[in-house]
């Protein structure tokens, strides 16, 4: 099942970096395990890569600049995303411009608000975004963690650019967003990407997923994986080469309709 994001046809799943190379600040004690993790996920065929500017303070966006310098840029799908102090017009397209330098590319795929920022009128900040479409600098716009009135806003407010996609915590332990936020986007054709699909692992002592998985062969959280792919894009973050083996290991079968809406209606 092939899958799109912003109308392009993209890897069944992205990698997240949320983690890597530090949180608040930078870590660089894993940097060479980290590049080498990034590139054996891309020679698997995984072509998007998320990050952030907040990301180990820049850091992260710099691993995943050394990963992907070799590897054709027109063949991978960038995410990243400014941070909700840098909403502000002029901020924003210096935070875009300093991504694109870290990251060591002339675009990203996909830009996103990282959060809502209610201080700072969502017009300037949607303006500013469409301005680095203008420039070339970006190819796709979008949001992260808005609800429902957020996302509207930030539809009514955009004047030359769709809102392509929303980014939200999705899983099968949090599934909250089945009820408004996935269906509203599904309506208006924004793409749903889910990050900690798979809880960070934690999910993988699940019962309902652990009893399915005995059916399928396959690991909770591959059975998690493929519970997520049903409605959104998961981009799993994942530094260890068996760990991304066993999410592909998700991409050798698919849920039955049947079993997606029993493990959608078991609240256990």
């Amino acid at each position: 099942m092939a899958k799109t994001l912003c109308g392009r046809s993209v890897s069944d799943f992205g990698i997240g970096t949320w983690g890597i190379g530090g949180r608040s600040s930078p870590e660089t004690g894993n940097d060479k395990g980290d590049v080498e993790a990034i590139r054996y996920a891309l020679d698997k065929g995984i072509n998007v890569i998320d990050t952030a500017e907040m990301y180990a303070s820049g850091h992260t966006e710099e691993i995943v600049g050394r990963a992907i310098k070799e590897y054709d840029r027109e063949k991978l799908f960038i995410i990243t995303k400014v941070w909700n102090t840098h909403l502000r017009y002029p901020d924003l397209l210096k935070s875009a411009e300093q991504s694109l330098k870290r990251l060591g590319v002339s675009y990203v795929d996909l830009y996103l608000i990282h959060w809502p920022n209610p201080s700072v009128p969502i017009a300037e900040t949607i303006s500013a975004m469409e301005k680095l479409v203008e420039k070339g600098l970006v190819r796709n716009i979008g949001v992260s963690n808005f609800n429902v009135k957020e996302l509207q806003d930030s539809m009514d407010a955009a004047k030359t650019c769709e809102i392509s996609a929303n980014q939200i915590e999705y899983n099968y332990v949090k599934r909250e967003a089945e009820v408004d936020i996935i269906p509203f986007c599904e309506y208006n054709k924004v793409d749903v990407i889910a990050y900690t699909p798979i809880m960070k692992g934690h999910i993988a002592s699940n019962s309902p997923l652990k009893k399915l998985g005995q059916k399928y062969n396959a690991t909770p959280i591959q059975i998690a994986l493929n519970y997520v792919l049903k409605r959104s894009y998961p981009i799993p973050k994942s530094s260890r080469k068996n760990h991304i083996d066993e999410l592909l290991g998700a991409l050798d079968f698919r849920l039955s309709e049947q079993d997606f809406i029993e493990l959608r209606d078991n609240r256990a």
